[in-house]
């Protein structure tokens, strides 16, 4: 059965945080491909973010001398709110024998019985969950609690689906935010970028006053 991972995000930018964190995601499931796929455009008017067109080529740049890797626009291309639980239901139509992983944060986590349909995409998924060191199990709500011991029995019986596993992740002191920050005060951030994608960002002088 092959096991593949979704992992979607804004990505603006994708930065070194995030392929590391993609191939902890495939080592520690033992996926055979993962694939990254940058949110659209918003849909409402009162939140801004780089183009859709520049986070997916960034995501291609980042990736492309990675073979396991791969990039979807599913979530670009299509219009309106975007779910999780849409794309899952439309990845899993290309081959529904797959073994479906959606890898998400520990702040996601805590927030998943607010997602749309969650009970339903825990029927159509199984989650990774890369939790940081910093984080405090003890400060989570009691519904996540029980759906983290669901996932857990279903992860013991290696099911097909709902199985919650925990990733090994170390703090990583990397975000898009505070890439965009250096970048906007004309300071260099190549250091938390791959090549390419710095490159890219000055070439289309984005994130620039």
């Amino acid at each position: 059965m092959r096991k593949i991972g979704l992992f979607g995000g804004t990505f603006d930018p994708i930065h070194r945080a995030h392929r590391r964190m993609a191939t902890a995601f495939a080592e520690q499931i033992a996926l055979d491909e993962v694939v990254l796929i940058p949110a659209g455009d918003p849909y409402h008017k009162t939140a801004t973010r780089t183009p859709a067109r520049h986070r997916l080529a960034m995501c291609v740049l980042a990736t492309a001398e990675q073979p396991l890797f791969s990039v979807s626009d599913i979530d670009i291309m299509r219009a309106g709110a975007t779910y999780t639980y849409d794309t899952v239901r439309m990845f899993r139509q290309t081959d529904n024998a797959a073994q479906w992983w959606w890898l998400l944060g520990s702040d996601s986590l805590r927030q998943l019985h607010t997602w749309h349909r969650y009970r339903e995409l825990l029927r159509l998924v199984n989650f990774a969950v890369a939790w940081r060191d910093e984080d405090n199990a003890a400060d989570l709500p009691d519904i996540t609690r029980e759906l983290i011991a669901a996932g857990a029995s279903a992860a013991q019986n290696d099911a097909a689906v709902g199985q919650i596993r925990f990733l090994h992740w170390p703090p990583e002191h990397i975000s898009s935010s505070a890439i965009r920050e250096r970048l906007l005060r004309g300071e260099n951030a190549d250091g938390m970028l791959d090549e390419p994608v710095a490159n890219y960002i000055r070439q289309h002088r984005l994130y620039r006053a």
